[in-house]
């Protein structure tokens, strides 16, 4: 369904309730909700809000709405160790030492993550707005059965079943998080309403293990999942080749109502927990790319979440404000600004970024080279195993 150019952005919603600071993991967890915080901060700061553009405080979430995806003796045990973390780790659930520990209150703080991404799926299906952002959304590997990866429940599955409720009929889901988004794409995957679409750093490298070229959906919905993995350094250019080559004609082929997306931004050279090669200019050209198609093949519906990303100060918030911008179709200045200089420094000691961009990044040729071959690899696989399912040769 053809739309309008992304130039012709309308209203805009930036979804938060300070609340959600408190989806906290412990002092010293990767996922550290300042994250967020200086995000949000520097959204405001940078004069994106106004106009049209508006933030807005999500409704409760009803906790039944969790038991469309989620077991209920797990979201039981949640609650149960919600109220008790001491309760004792239960391995069954993913909840205990290591990636996704219990904490005071993850129940109703997990409910507010929830809360603000059905509600941006809301604003966007009903009309109040054109694209809506919950920066603290896009838990996107919490399965139906256990936590897992940081994630407890999976707000952005929870979203794509809210609008599938509503009446969309086709929704696509695109996860541009270094790790590959599997918790969604299990809650999907034999469902051929949903195309769910991740590129990510290879299963072979990187927690979780999975997204290879060849899983391409269930035995319902062949088709239904797309998977483009990628190797170690693999630069933006690649990266965006990739993007180019199989995922702009596949959602072109799906022909959406509505397009779905994770922005998670650990895919930057800086990321301690993973290792491909983009900068934050590599992600505003991502971006560019999804509101481009969002008008092009969703009449403008485009509803983002946020993710991974684990360069709290440095990479988190300059991506997601870039992101927030190309949303609204607003300029950014050249510096961050300086009040938001000072509460990094305040809040964090650490040392701010004082650009929007970034300097390229350079890898060795032999690196280089085997990236190519990565990504060639995949696309191949996309064009022989998945794109005739959506009617797609060559």
């Amino acid at each position: 369904m053809a739309g309008e150019g992304p130039g012709a952005v309308g209203r805009v919603a930036l979804v938060w309730d300070e609340r959600v600071a408190s989806y906290d993991l412990g002092q010293g967890h990767p996922l550290a909700p300042i994250r967020v915080e200086l995000t949000i901060d520097l959204i405001r700061r940078a004069g994106l809000l106004g106009n049209g553009v508006d933030e807005v405080c999500p409704p409760p979430f009803d906790e039944e709405d969790l038991l469309r995806l989620h077991r209920e003796d797990f979201v039981d045990t949640v609650r149960r160790l919600s109220r008790d973390p001491t309760a004792g780790a239960n391995a069954r659930y993913g909840l205990g030492p290591g990636d996704t520990p219990a904490f005071p209150g993850m129940h109703p703080a997990s409910l507010l993550v929830c809360g603000g991404s059905r509600e941006a799926a809301r604003l966007v299906w009903e009309g109040e707005a054109d694209h809506a952002f919950n920066p603290a959304g896009g838990l996107h590997h919490a399965m139906p059965d256990r936590a897992a990866g940081f994630c407890i429940y999976n707000d952005p599955a929870l979203a794509i079943d809210w609008l599938l409720e509503a009446g969309a009929e086709r929704v696509a889901y695109v996860d541009v998080d270094v790790h590959h988004g599997d918790g969604v794409e299990v809650m999907f995957r034999d469902d051929p309403r949903v195309l769910t679409i991740s590129l990510h750093e290879s299963g072979r490298f990187l927690f979780p293990g999975t997204g290879a070229v060849d899983d391409v959906g269930g035995p319902s919905a062949l088709g239904s999942a797309a998977n483009l993995p990628l190797y170690p350094s693999t630069t933006g250019d690649l990266w965006l080749e990739g993007f180019d080559a199989v995922i702009d004609p596949l959602l072109r082929a799906f022909d959406p109502d509505v397009l779905v997306t994770q922005l998670g931004c650990d895919s930057h050279a800086t990321d301690p927990l993973a290792h491909l090669s983009l900068t934050v200019d590599d992600m505003a050209a991502v971006y560019q790319r999804l509101h481009r198609l969002a008008h092009e093949v969703a009449d403008g519906r485009w509803v983002a979440t946020g993710g991974g990303g684990y360069q709290l100060v440095q990479v988190v918030p300059r991506a997601w404000t870039l992101a927030f911008a190309e949303m609204t179709g607003r300029k950014l200045p050249i510096d961050t600004p300086m009040g938001w200089q000072e509460v990094v420094v305040a809040k964090t000691g650490a040392t701010p970024p004082r650009s929007f961009s970034d300097d390229p990044v350079r890898v060795s040729e032999a690196m280089a080279a085997h990236a190519r071959r990565g990504l060639e690899e995949s696309i191949d696989g996309l064009r022989r195993l998945l794109l005739p399912f959506h009617g797609i040769r060559g």
